[in-house]
C-alpha cells in the first residue's frame, strides 16, 4: 500500500504488475476499500498495471467534510493519475465506483480509454438516500452492517462464506462515517441522465442478476443509454459479482480488455 497527497488529501493506493503494461484503474463502492478489487488484482497483475485506490473517505484515504459531488471524486481519480505519471487507463467502478466512472469518462475523456460500469445506475432514488444518509448521521454506520451484507451478497453465498462477509462487515466498519456521509450526499445529488449519452469510450455495463440496490433493469437502462455498449448480467451473483462470482466476472473483464482499441500512454515507475 502506498500514499501520496493528492487534489490536498493523503490518497492510499495500490498499483501492482508490470511497468508499461495497459493500465486498469478500479474504483470502490461505498463502505469499501481496496481490498474489494483482491480477487481481480490476483488475476489481472501478470498481465496488466493494476491501479486500486480509496475513495476519499474511505479505507486509508482521507476524509474531507461533507457534502461531496461526483464531480470533485472524479477529479480525485483523474489527479491520482496525474501524480502516477498515467496518461490512460481502463477504468472498473462499481456502484459509487461505476458511477464516478461515468463522470469521470465524460470530464476526463482523454484520461479514460475504455469503461466497466458495474452494479451501478444513471438514476438515484433520492429520496432513500436522504432517509439514509439521516439514519447514518443519527446512528452511525452499524446498523448499515446487516442491510449492506444482505444486498451485497445472496443468502447462499452470505451462509457458505461466513469469513469473507465478516471480512466485508470490517471493511464497512473501517470507512469515515464523515466519508460515506460525503459519498452518499454525492449520489443523492447526482444528475448522471445527461452524461450517458456523452461516454464515447468502449463500455461494458455488469450487473448481478439478484442485485436489488441497481437491478438488471437499471443496468440495461445505462446500457442502452450508452452508445455501442455492452450489457452482461451474471447468474447467483448479488451487488458484488467481482466476489460472488469472481471466474466470470474476471473471465468478462479479460474478455473485454482484450480489446483494447489503441496502445497505451506509457507510465512511469
Amino acid at each position: 500500500m502506498a500514499a501520496g497527497v493528492i487534489s490536498g488529501l493523503n490518497v492510499a493506493y495500490q498499483l501492482e504488475g508490470p511497468i508499461g503494461a495497459p493500465v486498469v484503474m478500479f474504483g470502490n463502492g461505498l463502505a469499501t476499500a481496496i481490498a474489494m478489487w483482491q480477487p481481480q488484482a490476483e488475476h489481472l497483475t501478470g498481465r496488466y498495471r493494476v491501479l486500486r485506490y480509496d475513495i476519499r473517505g474511505h479505507g486509508g484515504t482521507a476524509a474531507s467534510p461533507a457534502p461531496y459531488t461526483l464531480e470533485q471524486l472524479a477529479d480525485d481519480a483523474a489527479a491520482l493519475l496525474e501524480f502516477l505519471g498515467i496518461g490512460r487507463a481502463a477504468y472498473v467502478g462499481l456502484s459509487l465506483g461505476g458511477e464516478i466512472g461515468q463522470v469521470l469518462a465524460v470530464r476526463h475523456a482523454a484520461r479514460v480509454e475504455r469503461l466497466v460500469l458495474c452494479d451501478t445506475t444513471l438514476r438515484n432514488r433520492r429520496s432513500m438516500w436522504t432517509a439514509r444518509i439521516a439514519a447514518v448521521e443519527a446512528e452511525g454506520l452499524e446498523p448499515q452492517l446487516e442491510p449492506a451484507m444482505e444486498r451485497w451478497f445472496t443468502p447462499r453465498f452470505r451462509l457458505g462464506h461466513p469469513a469473507l462477509v465478516e471480512a466485508m462487515r470490517r471493511m464497512v466498519r473501517a470507512t469515515s462515517v464523515e466519508g460515506y456521509l460525503g459519498c452518499a450526499m454525492a449520489m443523492r445529488d447526482a444528475r448522471l441522465e445527461p452524461l450517458a449519452g456523452r461516454i464515447s469510450q468502449p463500455a461494458l455495463v455488469v450487473t448481478g442478476e439478484k442485485d436489488l440496490s441497481t437491478p438488471p433493469d437499471e443496468a440495461g437502462l445505462l446500457h442502452r443509454a450508452i452508445a455501442g455498449s455492452q450489457l452482461a448480467v451474471i447468474e447467483d451473483a448479488a451487488h458484488l459479482p467481482n466476489i460472488e462470482q469472481e471466474t466470470r466476472f474476471n473471465a468478462l473483464i479479460d474478455e473485454f480488455l482484450a480489446t483494447q482499441a489503441e496502445p497505451p500512454c506509457p507510465t512511469t515507475p
